[in-house]
């Protein structure tokens, strides 16, 4: 979570600040495959969300989409976007900090990613360093505001 944190103070530190938010890929040895951070401000792009940018990141690296053998780890509970885009990828374990009482969709507003329904699940591991992951966002909106 820590190399997470650091990837969303990156992005509200770029030359087009974006909101906090960061995320990294594990391999199943713990081994960083890939990492992302918000970059909708800078690419001037909607999808370009920290989760997204990781995916896309990890399955360049790797030459393949199929991502089952990782683990994500993100600074806020996933929006329904990347929720679907983590099932897609087949990610089997997401583990973020804060909730995202607005548009959070792995147990807040939606469970997207434990949808029984859907094909495809994900293990979540909610609130690891959520008091950190949380004050990233207040700091932020704050000095906006």
């Amino acid at each position: 979570m820590r190399l997470a944190i650091a990837q969303a103070r990156a992005a509200a530190a770029a030359d087009r600040p974006d909101v906090p938010v960061g995320a990294v890929l594990l391999g199943r040895d713990g081994t960083v495959v890939a990492t992302g951070r918000n970059e909708r401000e800078l690419h001037r792009d909607p999808t370009a969300h920290a989760e997204i940018v990781a995916i896309r990141a990890a399955a360049a690296a790797r030459g393949d989409w199929h991502l089952d053998d990782c683990t994500l780890v993100v600074t806020l509970e996933p929006c329904p976007m990347c929720a679907g885009a983590i099932l897609a990828a087949r990610i089997p374990r997401v583990v973020f900090g804060a909730w995202d009482d607005k548009a959070g969709a792995a147990g807040s507003v939606l469970d997207v990613l434990r949808e029984r329904r859907l094909p495809q699940r994900a293990e979540v591991v909610a609130g690891v360093l959520e008091t950190e992951c949380a004050a990233l966002l207040t700091g932020f909106f704050g000095e906006r505001r």
